[in-house]
């Protein structure tokens, strides 16, 4: 019986693939990719909601828990990892949970995803609580380490969401509190959903976490004012940031961002307000963090 799963049915414009040159290869690749940014968008109100679940979350002080296995999770993992240096986040705020742990990032673990009692073991080991949201990433809706871990979350009160590329079911619907599923369509190469559905799930991440921390105050205008400078990049970024926003020289911005302790936003509202770091930080504080609170909206 032909598996009513989309990321399971093969597609038509690639039964042939393995008889083109590698120019045919990239251009059908390309031609399949095209639909991909569309499907996500015809999820906009799901990721909205799923946006708004992750601030109400942070502002309560819980987190954002991404859960999935093989592609899905390392997917998770890697939009997690990339909040601290991005946005200056707690490394908790924002977590990735995959099955078969640490070494399922770098080695396939194919058989940790069949285990829902491993996926439910790890929300408790992470003690998720009412305050948090966390959001289970199953390209094919069926994998039983996420939906272990999603009950189990439940149970212990957290809101939870389901990301899939496939028709979600009535029950999958009824279950969650959000529902994200970019129809995306078969794989160009059967079932390898590290491809289409792994492109739509990097962009659905990227889209929540991204306007969740807008919301949060943790970018002005669109310049990410909250990032936290560790490497020479982000050093270069945070002066570049300081010397366009306050019109002042680089010399000028590098003191302002070392008095600052490398935390470009305080700098700002220090060199704006003509404040101390631990005045400004007071004042950030006061207005939950929002630059346009404290010093005004950004000219374009």
């Amino acid at each position: 019986m032909r598996d009513r799963r989309l990321t399971e049915q093969r597609n038509p414009n690639s039964q042939r693939i393995d008889e083109l040159d590698p120019l045919g290869i990239v251009d059908l690749i390309n031609a399949e990719d095209r639909g991909v940014a569309e499907a996500v968008g015809q999820e906009r109100q799901s990721i909205a909601a799923a946006l708004e679940l992750a601030e109400a979350a942070f502002r309560a002080g819980g987190r954002l828990v991404y859960v999935g296995a093989g592609t899905s999770g390392r997917l998770g993992v890697l939009d997690a990892a990339e909040m601290p240096p991005t946005y200056g986040t707690d490394p908790e705020m924002v977590r990735g949970v995959i099955a078969g742990g640490y070494d399922a990032l770098v080695r396939s673990q194919e058989g940790a995803e069949d285990a829902p009692e491993d996926g439910a073991a790890e929300m408790d080991r992470i003690e998720i609580g009412p305050k948090d949201f966390v959001l289970g990433i199953a390209t094919s809706g069926t994998t039983p380490f996420v939906h272990g871990a999603l009950q189990r979350a439940k149970e212990l009160g957290a809101r939870t969401g389901f990301l899939l590329c496939t028709h979600p079911t009535e029950a999958l619907l009824d279950a969650h509190d959000v529902v994200i599923a970019p129809l995306v369509g078969p794989e160009v190469i059967t079932g390898s959903t590290r491809m289409k559905a792994g492109t739509a799930t990097k962009l659905v991440l990227n889209t929540i976490t991204t306007g969740a921390m807008v919301r949060m105050g943790k970018v002005y205008g669109n310049l990410m004012v909250d990032l936290q400078v560790t490497c020479d990049k982000l050093r270069d970024r945070g002066e570049r940031m300081l010397e366009e926003m306050l019109a002042i020289d680089r010399a000028s911005a590098s003191e302002l961002l070392e008095r600052a302790g490398g935390h470009v936003k305080t700098a700002l509202v220090m060199g704006r307000l003509g404040l101390d770091p631990e005045a400004a930080l007071r004042h950030l504080e006061e207005v939950g963090g929002v630059v346009a609170r404290v010093v005004g909206e950004t000219k374009p």
